[in-house]
C-alpha cells in the first residue's frame, strides 16, 4: 500500500495533539491531587472531624424530614372541612393517612360553633371527640391560645408552613394553620409527637440509615452516637459503643426542628484517626485515578463526537443534492406540461386536463418538498405550530390519496385502499400537518417499493387511537436502521436504495408531527419483505378532551410544536 496522504498525515497530527493537550495536564492534575493526599493524611484529625460532622448533620436532617413528611402527610386537610359541620370528615383523612410517630392527633376550628375547642382523633373508634382534661388537653389549649387571638381578630394566613410548639418538652406539636381561599384562618390541624417512638425508634432508624454513606459496612468504622440534653446530663447510648461511649464526644450537634434542647454527640469506635486517614488516602487516591480515566474517556468521546459532526456535515451535503434532484424532476415536468400548452399541441379538452392534472401533481409534490424544508427550519427553531380543528380523518386520508392519483398512476403503481371496519369518530387533528405526514408515507413507500408497484393505505381504531397505516412490497429496513430513519437527514445507507433520491426529511418531520398530536409513528419490517408505517393519533382522552374543552366542536387552536 501507498504512503499516507499529507492530509491523512496532518489529520493524525491534530488528533495526537488533541490527545496530548488534554493528558498532559491531566497527569500534572494527578500528580498534584497525590501530594494534596499527601497533605491530607497529615491532617487526618480535621478530615476525621469533618466526616462525623456530616454524619451528625445527615442523621439530624433525616429525622426533621421525617416529621416534616409527617406533619405534611397527616395535618393537611382542606379549609372546607372547618365549615358546615364537615369537621368529622376529619377522621377519616387521620384514618388513612396515619399519624405513625405521633401520639395524638386534633383538629381545631377557629370560627363557628365550637371555636377554640380542640376534637382528638381515637383510632379505635376513627372519629373525633373532645378529651377528658389532662396535662396533654391543657398542652394543646396553650399551644391554640395565639391563633384563636388572630382569628379572632379576622387575621389572614397566606399559605402558612408548619409550626412547632416545643414549650413543653413532654408535649412537643407541629400544627397546620389552615385558611380558606381569601387567606382568612379557619382552624388548626395538629399532632403531638410520640417522644419514646422519636428516642427508640425513629433517631435510630436515622443513625443507622447514614452509616453506609459515611462510614460504609465496616462494623470497625462505626461510630457512638449518644443523645444528651443540651448544656449537660446524663447522655444516652444510642449505638451501643460500650466502653467507647464513656469517651467524650468529638463532635456535637443539636438535633433541632423539634428537639432543640437534645443534642446528640458521636465519637470514633473501634478505628483509630490514623487508620481511618490511611483508608481515606487510598481511597481518594482510587479515586483520583478513576477520575483521570473518565476524563481520557471524554478526549475519545469528543473525538468521536467531532467524527460525528463531519458526519453529519456531508449528510447535509448529501440533503442538498438530493433537494436539489427532488426539485428538478416536478420542475423539469411542469415545464415540459407547460410548453406543450403554451405552444398549443394539445388538440383536445380531455388532454388539456390530463396534462392540467399533471401539473397540478408536480406542483403539489413540489410544494409538499418545501413544505419539509420549512417546516424542518420551524421544528428546529422550537417556531413550528399547529391548528387543531374537529376532522375527519377518512376524509384528510382521501383528499391525500387523490393528490397521489396521477403520480401513482405515471409511475405504473397500484394502490388499495382499506376502510376502517367502523366509522371513526372526528377527532381533533391539524388538518394539513396529518395529510403532509400521510403523504411522506405514501411517497416512502413508492421510493422504496423497489420493482414492486403495489402500494396499500388502511386505517383501523386501536384502543384509543385512530391509526392510519401505509404498506409497501419492497425493499425492507435493517433492524438496526428502524429507530434512526426518523432522524433528521438520516437515509438508509444500503446498496438497495443507493441510487434513490430523497431528502431525508420527511420520516422525522411525520414523527414530530405525531408527537405534536400526543400520538407516535411506528415501523415493522424486514430486509426484502417491504415495510409498514403507522401514525398512531389519540381519539381520548388527552387530545379530545383539551378539543372539547377549548375548541367547542369545530374552532381552531394554535400549539406551539
Amino acid at each position: 500500500m501507498g504512503a499516507p496522504t499529507i492530509p491523512s498525515r496532518l489529520g493524525s497530527r491534530r488528533t495526537w495533539g488533541i490527545v496530548a493537550a488534554a493528558l498532559v495536564p491531566l497527569a500534572l492534575l494527578l500528580l498534584v491531587q497525590y501530594r494534596w493526599l499527601q497533605r491530607l493524611e497529615r491532617v487526618s484529625a480535621v478530615a476525621h472531624r469533618a466526616t462525623l460532622d456530616n454524619y451528625l448533620e445527615a442523621v439530624v436532617s433525616a429525622v426533621e424530614l421525617r416529621y416534616r413528611t409527617l406533619g405534611e402527610r397527616a395535618l393537611n386537610l382542606p379549609p372546607g372541612l372547618f365549615e358546615n359541620g364537615r369537621l368529622g370528615k376529619a377522621a377519616y383523612h387521620f384514618a388513612k393517612k396515619g399519624g405513625d410517630g405521633a401520639r395524638a392527633l386534633f383538629v381545631v376550628p377557629l370560627t363557628g360553633e365550637g371555636a377554640g375547642m380542640p376534637q382528638f382523633f381515637d383510632p379505635a373508634t376513627e372519629t373525633l371527640g373532645a378529651r377528658p382534661w389532662t396535662e396533654e388537653v391543657r398542652a394543646v389549649y396553650v399551644a391554640v391560645a395565639p391563633w384563636k387571638v388572630i382569628a379572632a381578630k379576622g387575621g389572614h394566613v397566606e399559605r402558612a408552613a408548619l409550626q412547632v410548639e416545643v414549650r413543653d418538652p413532654e408535649h412537643r406539636m407541629i400544627l397546620n394553620p389552615v385558611s380558606d381561599e381569601a387567606g382568612r384562618l379557619v382552624g388548626l390541624s395538629g399532632l403531638i409527637v410520640d417522644f419514646e417512638r422519636f428516642e427508640s425508634t425513629v433517631l435510630r432508624e436515622a443513625i443507622d440509615a447514614a452509616l453506609p454513606k459515611f462510614f460504609g459496612d465496616d462494623r470497625a468504622r462505626r461510630p457512638v452516637v449518644s443523645l444528651a440534653r443540651a448544656g449537660g446530663g446524663a447522655a444516652v447510648d444510642l449505638t451501643g459503643g460500650g466502653a467507647a461511649a464513656r469517651r467524650p464526644p468529638e463532635a456535637t450537634r443539636p438535633v433541632g426542628f423539634l428537639f432543640p434542647d437534645l443534642e446528640l454527640g458521636i465519637r470514633s469506635g473501634h478505628e483509630t484517626a490514623a487508620a481511618w486517614a490511611r483508608r481515606n488516602f487510598l481511597l481518594n487516591l482510587a479515586l483520583s485515578a478513576l477520575l483521570a480515566s473518565a476524563v481520557a474517556g471524554g478526549v475519545l468521546f469528543a473525538l468521536r463526537a467531532a467524527a460525528r459532526e463531519m458526519k453529519l456535515s456531508q449528510m447535509k451535503s448529501d440533503f442538498v443534492s438530493n433537494v436539489s434532484h427532488e426539485l428538478r424532476t416536478p420542475l423539469a415536468s411542469i415545464r415540459v406540461f407547460g410548453e406543450l400548452l403554451r405552444l398549443g399541441r394539445v388538440d383536445s379538452a380531455e388532454k388539456v386536463r390530463e396534462y392540467g392534472e399533471y401539473i397540478e401533481t408536480e406542483s403539489r409534490r413540489l410544494t409538499q418538498l418545501v413544505n419539509n424544508i420549512l417546516d424542518l427550519a420551524r421544528i428546529e427553531s422550537g417556531r413550528k405550530s399547529y391548528r387543531f380543528a374537529i376532522a375527519d380523518l377518512e376524509a384528510v386520508v382521501g383528499e391525500t390519496l387523490r393528490t397521489f392519483r396521477v403520480s401513482l398512476a405515471q409511475s405504473g403503481f397500484r394502490i388499495s385502499y382499506l376502510p376502517p371496519l367502523e366509522p371513526l369518530p372526528p377527532l381533533p387533528i391539524d388538518e394539513a400537518a396529518v395529510a403532509q405526514s400521510i403523504g411522506n408515507l405514501l411517497d416512502n413507500a413508492i421510493k422504496y417499493s423497489g420493482e414492486a408497484r403495489d402500494v396499500e393505505i388502511g386505517m383501523r381504531r386501536e384502543g384509543a387511537h385512530a391509526v392510519v397505516w401505509v404498506r409497501d412490497r419492497g425493499i425492507g429496513i435493517a433492524p438496526d436502521d428502524q429507530e434512526r430513519i426518523f432522524e433528521r437527514f438520516h437515509r438508509v445507507s444500503t446498496g438497495l436504495v443507493h441510487d434513490v433520491k430523497g431528502s431525508g426529511l420527511g420520516l422525522a418531520i411525520v414523527r414530530h408531527v405525531a408527537e405534536a398530536h400526543g400520538g407516535r409513528v411506528e415501523v415493522a419490517s424486514r430486509p426484502g419483505a417491504g415495510s409498514t408505517f403507522s401514525l398512531f393519533l389519540p381519539l381520548a382522552p388527552a387530545v379530545a378532551a383539551l378539543a372539547s374543552a377549548e375548541l367547542g366542536t369545530a374552532g381552531p387552536r394554535t400549539s406551539e410544536a
